[in-house]
């Protein structure tokens, strides 16, 4: 459901930890580097005397990985690796979504702390988060575990990850994602989620995956923080 600034306040009113997501919430992670080009140069260094890698003309980097591990696990950590460096040369040109700043600078100003869970690499999140002044806005980063491409989302491990480092109950915590994965990570891990439609038609698939509320621009969730 789409929901009002009021609705939003009630819901977030009882948070003492949000767990967002990057690619999305706070940033397009490949605006200057797109996904297609980081899974064609993936491709790329990993083609060899036996031919391309497993899920070759996908264009999408994340699911060309998970395809590596499934067909050819022993190339795993190297994909992994070169995948993170694509990731870090992506969000020097990533652009930051409009709204983000206001939400993270608000709930801080509230004293409830924003934990960053994403499937990019961790030394990719925190190159952005350094670079755009953000470290003491987030409490910490969660990037997906190096060559274990099994703990992303939707898989809940990054989450739990987050929660131990908070030391929080699932019911103290809340997940923001933009993705229906990260509506399932939330509900594995025990923890509600909202969902950021940025994208048409995205409200009504996270609405059905079970967000308990849906926003379209992080700027409403700013001012959730501000009635809490």
């Amino acid at each position: 459901m789409t929901a009002t600034r009021e609705e939003l306040a009630a819901i977030m009113a009882p948070v003492k930890h949000v767990l967002l997501d990057f690619d999305g919430p706070v940033c397009s992670v490949f605006a200057g580097l797109p996904a297609a080009e980081v899974a064609r140069r993936m491709a790329e260094e990993f083609t060899g005397p036996e031919g391309p890698p497993p899920g070759h003309d996908l264009t999408d980097p994340f699911a060309m990985l998970l395809r590596i591990a499934e067909e050819r696990p022993e190339l795993v950590p190297a994909a992994d690796d070169a995948l993170a460096r694509l990731e870090i040369e992506a969000v020097t040109r990533a652009s930051p979504t409009a709204g983000a700043l206001q939400f993270l600078e608000a709930y801080a100003g509230i004293g409830t702390r924003v934990w960053v869970v994403s499937n990019n690499a961790g030394s990719a999140i925190e190159q952005y988060v350094d670079a755009h002044q953000l470290r003491s806005l987030v409490a910490g980063c969660f990037g997906r575990s190096p060559g274990r491409p099994e703990s992303m989302k939707p898989s809940p491990e990054l989450l739990r990850a987050a929660l131990r480092a908070a030391r929080a109950e699932p019911e103290e915590a809340l997940f923001i994602g933009d993705a229906v994965r990260d509506v399932e990570a939330a509900h594995a891990a025990g923890m509600t989620a909202v969902g950021y439609a940025n994208k048409p038609g995205k409200a009504k698939t996270l609405a059905a995956a079970g967000a308990v509320a849906v926003v379209s621009a992080m700027a409403e969730l700013a001012g959730s923080a501000r009635q809490s």
